[in-house]
């Protein structure tokens, strides 16, 4: 079950749209399994060999980067970001509202 799981939250973070953010928690609940953000945490931390999942842009549901740590322990998870035009501070998303997505419900 977990690695099917994974894949189906690697899926959703697929489609998540540059200038744009998640949370573990948006993701758990597009899921149909609203209280399992922290496996969708595991997930990500799962993710960081695969390119192909843009891991920098799922963060908590206060817009905090509380994932940096897994990309290298550089601050590369927010040059990733600020790269694609979100301006962090502090470990922090500005206006997070603004650039937060809403996975759809794929259930």
């Amino acid at each position: 079950m977990e690695e099917n799981f994974f894949e189906r939250v690697y899926e959703i973070v697929k489609h998540i749209p540059e200038v744009k953010v998640t949370s573990y928690g948006a993701i758990a609940k597009a899921l149909g399994t609203a209280r399992s953000a922290r496996m969708v945490g595991w997930a990500m931390n799962a993710s960081h060999n695969r390119d192909d999942i843009p891991a920098h842009r799922v963060v908590n549901r206060k817009g905090l980067l509380s994932g940096k740590h897994h990309f290298g322990g550089t601050n590369l998870m927010q040059q990733l970001l600020e790269n694609e035009g979100i301006k962090v501070i502090d470990n922090q998303i500005i206006d997070f509202e603004k650039h937060f997505w809403e996975p759809e419900i794929t259930l």
